[in-house]
């Protein structure tokens, strides 16, 4: 413990020479990183989806323009809260290979030019989606944002449990986007959050396996360290996989619904739970990042089946 603390103080006196030093006052690309924007697009894709799956649309004309206000909304809340993260982690993001370089730890950028950029950005977006879309809407983005950043962020540090207190805010987009189009919530929507919920953890621990040995030398604990790791990362891996076949199959769309989405639904799911279980028996970084590319082709690809078949509906 107290080498890590001396390995820790080092890296912050390295870094904070490097600003002294620096004139660099970042540039675009440098605060567009700190946004963490492959990040945001899966947060725009949830919500923008839910937010077409929850619009009454028999009898009304799609409002886009509700749609743009809500997506940009969400996505300057969803870069602040990224970038404040980044501000508050920047001392242990150095201690990361996959992180240094980042524009923070990097010397790139000071941390107080990124502390008010994440302010600026999350509050503008709350005021934004309070304004031009419903105060629902801003209250779960805030929600989504506050729990992040005070819960989950410091947990990560404290207890191998994070990683499912990280999943209760990163399922709320779709919520977000269900209450922009709809005014509330229903029990659809809450389908929506569990099968983001379950999605998040084999996504997660995906990462955490491919770069256990970065989280482990900044003293993160996505994952169990000792003898309990790979057992952690097995459940978490099999488990949430295994759930998501019944609850992706579950008739979404209500009286509307066909058979391309549940159909499609059970072979995506079924192929994730696969990859799950291949991490899960092997323990190998080639079979983590299998797992990786899986979910990222999976949440789009369900969601885009659930809008796909609303869309047909009428024809039915």
């Amino acid at each position: 413990m107290a080498k890590e603390t001396e390995s820790t103080a080092l890296v912050a006196v390295a870094v904070e020479r490097r600003y002294r030093a620096s004139r660099s006052q970042g540039t675009l690309a440098d605060y567009w990183e700190l946004t963490k924007p492959e990040v945001n697009l899966l947060i725009l894709i949830t919500t923008g989806a839910a937010f077409y799956l929850g619009y009454p649309t028999q009898g009304h004309l799609f409002p886009f323009a509700l749609l743009i206000h809500t997506l940009l909304g969400t996505l300057l809340v969803a870069g602040g809260t990224g970038t404040l993260n980044q501000f508050v982690e920047w001392r242990f993001d150095a201690q990361m290979r996959r992180t240094a370089w980042r524009p923070i730890p990097a010397g790139r950028l000071a941390p107080s030019a990124a502390l008010r950029f994440g302010i600026l950005l999350t509050v503008a977006g709350s005021i934004y989606l309070a304004a031009a879309v419903n105060t629902l809407a801003s209250f779960l983005a805030v929600l989504t944002s506050v729990s992040y950043l005070f819960l989950y962020t410091p947990l990560k540090r404290r207890t191998p449990l994070c990683p499912l207190v990280g999943a209760l805010p990163g399922a709320i987009p779709p919520l977000i986007g269900w209450a922009a189009a709809s005014g509330g919530l229903s029990l659809e929507s809450s389908i929506l959050y569990a099968l983001l919920f379950l999605w998040q953890l084999p996504h997660v621990t995906a990462i955490a396996w491919m770069y256990r040995e970065d989280y482990e030398r900044a003293g993160y604990l996505v994952l169990p360290q000792g003898e309990g790791q790979g057992s952690a990362m097995a459940w978490q891996s099999i488990l949430p996989t295994v759930l998501l076949v019944p609850i992706s199959i579950i008739p979404m769309l209500g009286s509307h619904a066909g058979l391309i989405y549940p159909a499609g639904a059970l072979v995506l799911s079924s192929t994730f739970f696969c990859f799950g279980a291949e991490l899960a028996i092997r323990r190998s970084n080639l079979a983590a990042r299998r797992l990786l590319l899986a979910s990222i082709i999976y949440l789009p690809f369900v969601l885009l089946l659930m809008v796909l078949d609303k869309f047909l509906a009428p024809a039915r």
